[in-house]
């Protein structure tokens, strides 16, 4: 069956999915698919130079069965010389502590497996054997529940370290291989039972459609999802341009974007961007569904300071002062911190991530330009006692540079809209008698530089998290 292997190598190379010296773990269960995929996978060694090592996951589930199932695997290996890596679990278990239903418990456990022994090889990919007719069924399963253009892209090729070169392979042409180069394989009975999803769209769902509607289903579909991967990719690239216009501040913990330009985009494109905000601040879509998104576009559309709302997996979106927020629940969960320090002391402040390092200079050598931002100058001769660095305080006053007297710090937040969340997070640094800079703000009016300055009180505020 030469033109089944030329049409897997020729997948192969088109798509980049195996280069010279690549790892590749190949999830093998011992059935037709797999088994085929460890084949060419060898076959295509000798014009691709590259490791093979197998992967087994023996789910607990048909006890001697899959016992068996994994001494067959684990001869093959030891056959053709495979590193083999096998795991028993018990996947019911781990569904019903983790709220999964069985497919989805089993796809977990098999890529945590899969990844871990990736890890301790020092990186590769994973091959795992989908083929055109599991391209059918996932698109069916998910127009049934309901989804969007990305839902109908399907599986693909290549995806992250994960790697399917049987995607363009129907299971009769897999069998034909099997068969027709006498290779041994296992077959899972409970596939053969319509008692998951996946196997009730297998066995009765796409049958039906083939006998009533449309023979070339497989096809179909397959060429549908190719199709829907070529849309999908051009609206993301143009959301990714767009997100990267709306990006005012973003973080490991938060994603802050202007409303305004947000709903200047089509609706399409503003909810990718959404999206892809979410997904960089919780690792995942996992839990994200079309309710969320449309509260969150009802959320800007209002676009009220102060409005939040709570959506899956510990994430807030909140609307202030024309921004929209998307961070992690915890992210502003600050306890109150202060460190006093005497100058030329560099301080750590491990609440913020930061560190404060301070110093005196003669006024000849300083440069007043370069007092912005993070680094600030202060005349030391009105600096009185020794320096402390601290979170906000109830009944807090300073003298903001420019004004005249003292107001609230709390009035001082508002007026530079900084999120009522976000204040507690905002370092305060103050003498013995008064607050001298709002970190990232202001400093003093009562400490600024003047024609009588002699000696200059260097501060620097420095994140490293």
């Amino acid at each position: 069956m030469p033109f089944m292997r030329e049409k897997v190598i020729n997948v192969i190379k088109e798509y980049g999915l195996i280069e010279k010296d690549d790892k590749i773990v190949v999830g093998v269960s011992g059935g037709p698919d797999s088994m085929a995929l460890l084949y060419i996978l060898k076959d295509v060694r000798e014009e691709i130079n590259f490791s093979i090592y197998v992967a087994h996951v023996n789910h607990g589930i048909r006890k001697e069965e899959a016992d068996a199932d994994e001494e067959f695997v684990r001869s093959v290996c030891l056959k053709n010389s495979f590193p083999f890596y096998s795991i028993k679990v018990n996947m019911d278990q781990y569904a019903a502590e983790n709220k999964l239903t069985s497919e989805e418990a089993g796809r977990a456990i098999r890529y945590d497996f899969f990844n871990k022994i990736l890890n301790d090889l020092g990186g590769g990919k994973i091959a795992v054997a989908h083929n055109k007719n599991d391209q059918a069924e996932t698109l069916l399963m998910r127009f049934f529940r309901g989804t969007g253009l990305e839902g109908l892209r399907g599986m693909e090729y290549k995806n992250m370290n994960i790697i399917r070169p049987l995607l363009d392979i129907s299971r009769e042409e897999i069998e034909d291989f099997c068969r027709n180069n006498n290779i041994s394989v296992r077959i899972d009975r409970t596939n053969l039972e319509p008692i998951y999803g996946r196997n009730r769209t297998r066995l009765e769902v796409i049958p039906y459609i083939i006998k009533n509607y449309n023979k070339g289903i497989i096809d179909t579909l397959s060429r549908t999802a190719r199709l829907m991967q070529m849309d999908s990719e051009f609206i993301l690239g143009i959301a990714d341009e767009r997100f990267n216009n709306l990006v005012v501040e973003e973080s490991p913990n938060s994603i802050v974007l202007y409303i305004d330009r947000l709903k200047n985009e089509h609706y399409s494109i503003r909810t990718r961007i959404i999206r892809k905000s979410i997904e960089k601040i919780n690792g995942s879509l996992k839990g994200i569904e079309e309710k969320h998104i449309n509260n969150i576009i009802s959320l800007i559309d209002e676009n009220i300071t102060g409005k939040s709302i709570n959506i899956t997996n510990n994430i807030i979106i909140k609307t202030s002062y024309g921004k929209m927020i998307i961070q992690k629940e915890n992210k502003y969960n600050i306890k109150s911190f202060k460190y006093t320090f005497d100058i030329g002391d560099t301080i750590d402040i491990n609440e913020l991530g930061a560190i404060v390092t301070s110093k005196i200079v003669p006024i000849s050598e300083v440069d007043i330009k370069q007092s912005k931002g993070f680094i600030k100058f202060f005349d030391y001769d009105k600096i009185k006692g020794r320096l402390c660095i601290r979170n906000r305080r109830d009944g807090d006053r300073f003298a903001p540079l420019g004004m005249r007297g003292t107001k609230k710090l709390k009035d001082f937040f508002i007026d530079e809209k900084i999120p009522r969340d976000e204040r507690d997070r905002i370092p305060i640094i103050e003498d013995g008698e008064k607050i001298i800079w709002v970190v990232g703000y202001r400093i003093s009016e009562e400490c600024k530089i003047s024609s009588n300055t002699s000696s200059v009180l260097v501060l620097e505020y420095q994140k490293y998290k």
